[in-house]
């Protein structure tokens, strides 16, 4: 007599069921949370621009798409007009900012299609570019961490506006960060940087004339005090409660390279008047002071520079103010009462901030 064969072993299935289960509800939960994230960048978004409304700016555009399910979230902005209370104003095709989904404290701005500047009586400027880029970090922060860069940039004045000083740059940079006194606690002053790179100047331009065709190149850095008095609906608001609140530009120091011209810049405290005009003094090294001096003096808005002045004042420098190969001049300006100073020579208008 044989042994009837046994029954077949049927095997649980869960084991196969449980890890889908798991993925199917962690993917529901991370849905649920892409779109409340999506949600209130939306609403933050339309916060920010009915604040800028109530301030006086207008704020127009075509619509706002969310996208970048499930790892990103993307935001893209198309036909993008903001004007400012003073007439400044940028606009865009299209803005596009992207984060993280799980670290939405840092954020990738970016024009793929390029800028127009208003430079309010002056005009608009179309800025094209191989990228036009805005990475912001550190939301949480007192002052975040922003860096600004276009990549070889190309600027073309517009119909009925003032030509533009430069015409293509390889790069421009701005960049800015809390700055950290030395028991190493945040302070209310922020560190500044701005990079210019192989700037070209239009032709029969101030730029092109002080580069001698050549290319102009300057790197800044300072420290903003009091930034938090930084508040106002446009630039001039802005600019001059930070100046009343008794803000200033300390430390900085600098580098300015025009064609063969160098000059080493440097300055404890600079500030602006009640009209917004630098005062200070500003240290330099140069090499051919003249070149340096036009240049220095002629970056500024409004009014004219004195080239018989410069000239007499380049003169009275040592070495008649063309300095020696590899030697440098030292020299002082010195901004007040709204001019430009070379000693004894006024040279041109401060530059104005506001």
């Amino acid at each position: 007599m044989t042994d009837a064969p046994a029954a077949p072993v049927r095997h649980s299935r869960k084991g196969l069921i449980i890890p889908f289960a798991i993925v199917f509800v962690g993917l529901a939960l991370w849905t649920g949370w892409w779109f409340f994230l999506t949600q209130q960048i939306e609403k933050k978004l339309e916060g920010r621009i009915a604040r800028l409304e109530q301030s006086g700016w207008t704020v127009k555009h075509a619509g706002v798409t969310t996208t970048g399910w499930p790892m990103r979230a993307r935001v893209a902005i198309k036909h993008v007009d903001v004007t400012a209370p003073s007439g400044h104003a940028v606009a865009a095709p299209e803005i596009v900012a992207e984060a993280n989904a799980y670290n939405p404290t840092k954020w990738v701005i970016i024009a793929p299609d390029g800028l127009v500047l208003t430079r309010g009586e002056k005009g608009k400027v179309a800025v094209r570019a191989e990228a036009i880029r805005m990475s912001v970090h550190g939301l949480t922060q007192r002052w975040p961490n922003v860096a600004v860069e276009l990549a070889k940039p190309v600027f073309t004045a517009l119909p009925e506006a003032e030509p533009f000083p430069l015409s293509r740059a390889a790069s421009i940079q701005f960049y800015m960060r809390p700055h950290v006194a030395g028991s190493n606690a945040p302070t209310d002053d922020v560190d500044v940087l701005f990079r210019l790179v192989d700037g070209q100047g239009r032709p029969n331009g101030p730029v092109e004339g002080l580069t001698q065709s050549g290319l102009l190149n300057a790197q800044v850095e300072a420290v903003v005090q009091k930034a938090s008095a930084l508040k106002g609906a446009d630039a001039r608001g802005l600019l001059s409660a930070w100046t009343a609140a008794g803000g200033r530009f300390v430390e900085m120091r600098g580098e300015l390279g025009a064609g063969e011209s160098k000059a080493f810049l440097s300055s404890s405290a600079l500030s602006a008047d009640d009209k917004g005009r630098l005062q200070g003094e500003v240290f330099l090294r140069a090499e051919k002071p003249l070149a340096a001096i036009v240049g220095l003096a002629g970056v500024q808005q409004g009014g004219a520079l004195d080239r018989a002045a410069a000239a007499r004042a380049a003169a009275a420098t040592p070495q008649g103010g063309t300095g020696d190969q590899g030697q440098g001049v030292d020299l002082v300006l010195n901004f007040r009462g709204g001019r430009t100073y070379l000693g004894p020579f006024a040279l041109a208008p401060a530059p104005q901030l506001f």
